[in-house]
């Protein structure tokens, strides 16, 4: 994977407007290959973090590992850090389940095809735009139906895939052909030039579900990511830990990791809603990572909010989102989701929400089932924020 050094805006977004210094500091990004970390690999990342950035730690939507706050003089030096200790991956982005292959439910192994299509768009390394991506989705445990794709593969059975370019209508297809089919829009995309995407050629189609041979082609279920929960492998099984809005710091992680290889677990996995997995875990453990404010329970209100970093590490936040998030947990309802926007960019959460949150000059924008970017219906100030989440849910 690879290590993408780049100036902090908008939280962990993947491309920068401009290419200054803000917030707090340079982020790295970390691409690690195999989505796999053992509980030792934890603790040097997260020292690495307290000795060159702020100390904060991320695992991103996508289950990709970020540290912020480093410098432009602790830049490089962690930077060989981590290269040194981690195999990083580099090339086209192709997300499949961390489960893969060890899946009971999955309805296809997706390493095979991922591994053939990141093959095959090895020569066009330097055409592709950097959000360029492929998700590869087995249609197990793990949905990633949330994450955005150019190229989304999805299994229907051992033998075919449901095949989406952009937004368009999928078709379906062998495995041969899915991966033939893959490697073509891609070489397109290329063709058309670095800002080229899948969604500008394939765009939102109305289309009412296909039905084949195969049956009909389900539509993408969204589902919403949860910790705690207890997922079976074919030998054994993994708890998801999730971070608080995708972030914690150093030091927790740090006693995390501690616990783990205390209990002789030796395998932790990246995936995506900010989530670590750990093979093996026990109760104890499972308790430990509450008590150092990790989530482990599915109905932990925190997981019905998404929250950028706001103005405490992002200079276009106008608020400080994550701690409005902890504030108004506790007062989201079972059903609602919540989106905290420190700027009308929307990095946490592009998509609409039933309630957005949004900082502005001039207050808090109040966004009902939009984006922030849409026009708010109102500006409140903090003290309006608990009574006007209240009433918008009461109104659904």
């Amino acid at each position: 994977m690879t290590t993408v050094i780049a100036p902090s805006r908008r939280g962990a977004c993947p491309t920068l407007d401009t290419p200054m210094l803000t917030g707090d500091g340079l982020l790295a990004r970390l691409r690690i290959s195999g989505n796999r970390l053992s509980p030792e690999h934890l603790t040097l990342l997260a020292n690495l973090a307290l000795v060159h950035g702020n100390g904060l730690v991320e695992v991103s939507a996508r289950g990709n590992l970020q540290v912020r706050g480093l410098s432009p003089s602790s830049a490089p030096l962690f930077e060989d850090a981590v290269s040194a200790i981690f195999d990083l991956e580099t090339g086209l982005v192709i997300d499949i389940s961390p489960l893969s292959g060890e899946d009971p439910m999955e309805k296809a192994d997706s390493r095979p095809l991922a591994e053939a299509i990141r093959t095959g768009a090895m020569a066009m390394h330097g055409k592709l735009g950097p959000k360029v991506s492929v998700v590869v989705d087995s249609a197990g445990q793990i949905s990633l139906a949330s994450l955005k794709a150019d190229i989304r593969l999805v299994a229907l059975d051992a033998a075919h895939w449901a095949v989406h370019f952009g937004d368009g209508k999928p078709q379906v297809m062998d495995a041969e052909g899915a991966i033939s089919a893959t490697l073509a829009m891609l070489g397109a995309l290329a063709a058309f030039g670095a800002d080229a995407r899948a969604t500008d050629l394939f765009p939102v189609t109305n289309a009412s579900p296909i039905s084949t041979h195969h049956g009909a082609i389900p539509p993408l279920s969204k589902r919403p990511e949860e910790g705690g929960v207890t997922m079976q492998l074919t030998s054994g099984h993994t708890t998801a830990i999730a971070l608080p809005f995708g972030q914690m710091h150093g030091e927790a992680l740090i006693v995390l990791a501690d616990g783990a290889r205390t209990a002789g677990l030796g395998n932790i996995r990246l995936a995506p809603g900010n989530r670590l997995l750990f093979d093996g875990a026990s109760p104890s453990l499972v308790a430990q990572a509450a008590a150092l404010g990790f989530i482990v329970a599915s109905d932990d209100a925190r997981l019905r909010i998404s929250a950028c970093i706001g103005s405490d590490g992002c200079a276009s936040g106008n608020i400080a989102a994550r701690r409005l998030a902890e504030l108004l947990a506790s007062h989201v309802q079972p059903g609602t989701h919540l989106h905290v926007s420190g700027c009308a960019k929307g990095c946490a959460h592009p998509r609409a929400t039933d309630v957005t949150l949004v900082g502005r000059a001039d207050g808090i924008g109040l966004v009902i089932n939009g984006r922030a970017g849409d026009t708010p219906s109102e500006i409140l100030d903090e003290a309006g924020l608990i009574p006007a989440v209240a009433a918008r849910q009461e109104a659904r």
